[in-house]
């Protein structure tokens, strides 16, 4: 064994979910009382950038070396780290985010849990170890990424106090659009996301992050379309009811910024949102430019927000309005991405009080006419024109199609063709 007389601890998540019942798939160790030279030479193979950190040479897994950090600067790469072989694993675990996540368990099986984390996991409290969590903005977006994993849990008051202190402070702004984006992204992709920003709103993070989100708190719609009014709240039924879809996460982030455009509707039309979605497309790319998202999700949310009141109206649609819309999000090239437009979309219909398990027929509607549309051979149309004049040739060939598509499409659908 590489490990012989090392002395190892299995640390972090996979303590916490094994004590949990969760399945553990990746597993990280802390070795107590080495040197990396030492390390080296047994086999294991140096990946730690800014601190020691080895592969297993077996079985891969990460080992690193106990260490402590001292903030030198503000954001969340100011640190100064210490690692040698006179560090505690206490210390180790001291630095740690949450209790939850500072446990260890020994070699011989021996949970070592010197912050109370077992008792604040029974508890369902998420808890911060020491004051050194403030040192690091990073742990606000994971403090909400866990309550979107542990949909149950609670913040520590104090917990909570700390990290409204941090934003306060300024500390929220030095993060780094890739890393806001990645933790977003990843609480997005829990079984309850909306747990996530209720926790990054109730400690001022979301309006630094994402103002243009925040803003839909407090903004009333008509009663008779949204039960729930609040266009804020809906915004939380809709990426609860694309989680529980198991929507991609493009679907999931285009559901929740489709309605971006109600956070700047004028109150003096107010409940209604005319023209909203057009004020949805700009914000939505602001949003996207500012956090580096990817093409993809960027992509997906633009489309959802310009279209998504279109592809509710399915059912009353000319077949004409259908094949433009599928022009327009490229659905003829991409239906995979368009069967996730569908999804947003169902999120937003589901995402109201007493909605949640209504059917969306508009879904299969669509789908039906994409496959009517995509079933027309562009090619053997085309060739029909290739003994025409050539002059605006490129026009005709594309005029014919379109006009097949158009009454394939009516014909699946039953409806007029315009």
């Amino acid at each position: 064994m590489k490990t012989d007389g090392l002395a190892c601890f299995e640390v972090g998540g996979a303590v916490r979910d094994a004590l949990l019942g969760r399945a553990v798939n990746d597993r990280d160790w802390v070795v107590v009382g080495t040197t990396p030279e030492h390390m080296v030479s047994l086999g294991f193979r140096p990946v730690g950038r800014d601190f020691p950190v080895f592969l297993h040479p077996d079985t891969h897994e990460e080992y690193a070396l106990a260490r402590t950090e001292r903030k030198t600067a503000r954001g969340y790469r100011g640190f100064q780290v210490y690692c040698a072989p006179d560090v505690s694993l206490e210390e180790d675990l001291r630095r740690r985010d949450l209790t939850i996540n500072a446990m260890a368990r020994g070699q011989d099986g021996t949970l070592i849990d010197p912050w109370g984390g077992a008792q604040d996991l029974q508890a369902g409290v998420l808890r911060h170890v020491s004051e050194a969590f403030a040192e690091d903005p990073v742990r606000i977006l994971r403090v909400a990424r866990f309550a979107a994993r542990f949909g149950s849990f609670t913040v520590a008051p104090e917990t909570l106090g700390l990290m409204q202190a941090m934003v306060r402070n300024g500390e929220v702004d030095a993060l780094v659009p890739e890393r806001v984006w990645q933790e977003l992204a990843r609480g997005l992709q829990e079984a309850q996301p909306s747990r996530m920003l209720q926790v990054l709103r109730a400690c001022g993070a979301l309006a630094r992050l994402m103002p243009e989100l925040d803003a839909l708190w407090g903004v009333p719609q008509r009663a008779d379309y949204h039960p729930e009014v609040d266009t804020g709240a809906h915004m939380l039924l809709v990426i609860d009811a694309a989680a529980a879809m198991q929507a991609s996460l493009a679907a999931r982030w285009a559901a929740l910024l489709h309605d971006l455009g109600k956070g700047t509707t004028p109150s003096d039309v107010l409940p209604a949102h005319i023209g909203h979605e057009q004020r949805s497309v700009a914000l939505v790319r602001t949003v996207c430019e500012r956090l580096k998202v990817p093409n993809d999700c960027r992509d997906l949310a633009l489309m959802a927000a310009r279209d998504h009141g279109n592809i509710h109206r399915a059912a009353e649609l000319r077949a004409s309005t259908m094949v433009e819309l599928f022009e327009r999000c490229d659905a003829l090239r991409k239906p995979d991405r368009f069967a996730e437009l569908l999804q947003a979309c169902e999120a937003d219909h589901r995402g109201r009080l007493g909605f949640a398990d209504r059917p969306y027929p508009q879904a299969a509607i669509w789908q039906a006419a994409l496959a009517a549309a995509r079933a027309i051979d562009a090619g053997a149309l085309a060739a029909q024109q290739s003994a025409e004049p050539r002059d605006s040739l490129a026009q005709r060939i594309r005029d014919r199609v379109r006009a097949a598509r158009v009454s394939a499409v009516a014909q699946a659908l039953g409806r007029p063709a315009r």
